[in-house]
């Protein structure tokens, strides 16, 4: 970008901008001439994509800050006047622990609001799902919550939700991000005392707290264990500093779990300043509750995210703590939603199961042996929320009971439409005592179901791309794996690739190529290798990487110490086939 077209964009967002914090970064940066750090702040606009705004936090038309907010939001706004099918559309905003969430929420509030659209906001802090679940129960025409989910402490965003409470699809999400792209400037802004007593904007609290927290609590399958168990229970929690606390610590007292939360990170803190990154995928971020737990010798380690919708845990075994993958966890609650509901005679005629493209294979075994169907979707839970929505429309057809992503999200109960953390979190501690009670840990279970159905083993390479020459690195190494795709990886032959852009796979023994993938286009590639392991390349919608997934297997019948080794000899080279394919 030219010098004098860069000075021109600082202007006109100088002009739009109130807030003095924001506007002071870029007054700073122009002042001390830092054109560089300018440039990669107004080089674009911070994209609205098909789930919402994500970005560092700052001054700048590629930054979060309240202008950005106020103009998307106008957008959704303009959107949800033309399409929601109501005379008097209505919206829920819910808001995290991130630094300014909650003034991206109250700014995002006011912009609804005065455009006529009832704006219900909580007062406080609240957790992902709990959104999800009031959209929901208001019956609202739609919702945002302003989180990062796990992202490091300098960004922020806000996803956006429809009617049914999970996050916009087509033709929504692109109907919605054309009325954004079209927006010059926000409308007139009320004060907030206007709106609030026209009964625009609307402060909620306790009215869905409460539905909420009884709906987590019917989830539970066996409520026996609980009542008879509970209380042998020690669990050391995390929220990471995050929204969950207050779900998660009341609702497991109430079945009488013994819970003990790790104090230096009970408190919100949107600076996560005992963690590198509050991702409970993350060893780091579940140190402290390891430490705490092995001091306390508990049974159970759980950690949230800081919008409480991943679920972290770790098991004891020998004396330590094992961290679980949340590859495994899903696995663990599939076998027990599943085999539970079958033995209790509370599976229903068609009981579905819903997973993404890039979750292991052995969620689909366990699964299917409990006589569920298993479905695939892209990465993403408005796609899982989708599936539910089809099966809804389609009566006598199948009912949803669990799905899951392998970034650690769960989803149990159809009344939320997004990955909740606080009842997979109860569910969880209900798996353990179950577990418990047979005389076996966690662990020695899910060592069962791999003997059962074969051992897995999952892992993921990130690489990063950042800034304006990122992009084009990122969109140039998807188009030479598309144009060449490998024809083995870790020494084994690649016998089919599977391409979600085009929706067609390739049988690279035949070199024929079939249209035959139904889900909506994705930018993801997936290579099913000989082994039956497979390798999926997918780039990130929220960060500037591209993410490759690593699932290797084996067959039945093998024990750990026979089978780890094979495992982990294929995930080492084929590691160093990938890293080969990064500039």
């Amino acid at each position: 970008m030219e010098r004098k077209e860069l000075r021109e964009k600082i202007a006109t967002y100088l002009d739009s901008e109130k807030h003095p914090f924001f506007r002071k970064q870029i007054e700073d940066l122009e002042g001390r001439g830092e054109w560089d750090e300018l440039q990669d702040r107004f080089y674009r606009d911070l994209e609205f994509g098909t789930a919402g705004l994500r970005g560092i936090i700052g001054g700048g038309f590629n930054r979060m800050n309240p202008f950005v907010v106020r103009r998307a939001t106008q957008g959704l706004a303009n959107y949800v006047l033309r399409h929601s099918g109501s005379a008097r559309p209505t919206a829920v905003i819910a808001y995290d622990t991130r630094n300014y969430s909650d003034l991206f929420a109250l700014e995002a509030a006011r912009v609804l609001a005065s455009s006529g659209i009832v704006t219900r906001i909580f007062s406080g802090i609240r957790p992902t799902p709990v959104l999800s679940f009031a959209v929901r129960y208001l019956k609202a025409s739609t919702g945002i919550v302003v989180t990062a989910s796990h992202n490091p402490p300098a960004y922020n965003g806000y996803k956006v939700y429809w009617n049914d409470g999970g996050q916009v699809t087509p033709p929504h999400d692109t109907g919605i991000i054309r009325e954004v792209l079209a927006v010059k400037e926000t409308g007139r802004i009320l004060p907030d005392e206007e709106l609030e007593s026209r009964g625009l904007l609307v402060r909620i609290d306790r009215e869905v707290d409460e539905a909420y927290a009884a709906m987590v609590r019917k989830l539970v399958l066996r409520p026996d264990l609980f009542r008879e168990r509970g209380r042998d229970l020690k669990v050391v929690y995390t929220p990471l500093h995050g929204t969950g606390t207050f779900f998660v610590e009341s609702i497991l007292a109430d079945l009488g779990v013994q819970v003990r939360t790790v104090p230096e990170q009970r408190e919100p803190d949107g600076n996560f300043p005992t963690v590198p990154f509050p991702n409970p995928e993350e060893s780091s971020a579940m140190a402290m509750a390891l430490k705490l737990a092995a001091q306390t010798k508990a049974d159970l380690v759980m950690g949230t995210d800081p919008d409480a919708d991943r679920l972290g845990i770790a098991v004891p075994r020998d004396g330590d703590f094992v961290l679980v993958t949340g590859n495994q966890l899903g696995a663990l609650l599939a076998d027990y939603i599943f085999s539970s509901r079958k033995e209790l005679g509370s599976l229903p005629p068609k009981p579905a199961f819903v997973k993404t493209i890039v979750t292991t294979e052995l969620q689909r075994k366990i699964a299917e042996a409990n006589g569920a169907v298993c479905f695939d979707v892209l990465t993403g839970f408005k796609y899982i929320a989708e599936l539910i929505r089809s099966f809804e429309s389609a009566p006598g057809g199948h009912q949803y009971l669990f799905g899951g992503e392998e970034s650690y999200g769960y989803l149990i109960s159809t009344q939320v439409r997004d990955k909740d953390a606080v009842s997979a979190a109860v569910l969880t501690a209900e798996m353990a005592l179950y577990h418990r009670s047979r005389g076996k840990t966690v662990l020695e279970h899910l060592h069962e179901l791999y003997e059962k159905h074969g051992w897995y083993r999952e892992e993921q390479i990130s690489k990063g791309f950042p800034g304006e020459a990122g992009s084009k690195m990122m969109s140039d190494l998807m188009s030479r794996l598309r144009q060449s795709p490998p024809a083995r990886l870790g020494g084994v032959a690649v016998t089919t690739v599977k391409d979600y852009k085009d929706g067609t796979t390739l049988d690279v023994r035949t070199s024929r190529r079939e249209k035959n993938i139904d889900l909506p286009s994705s930018n993801v590639l997936q290579f099913l290798l000989e082994s039956g392991s497979i390798v999926s390349a997918r780039p990130s919608g929220t960060e500037p990487k591209i993410k490759f997934y690593i699932s290797s297997c084996t067959g039945p019948g093998l024990t750990e110490r026979e089978a780890l080794p094979i495992l982990d000899k294929e995930i080492e080279a084929i590691r160093g086939d990938l890293e080969a394919f990064f500039p």
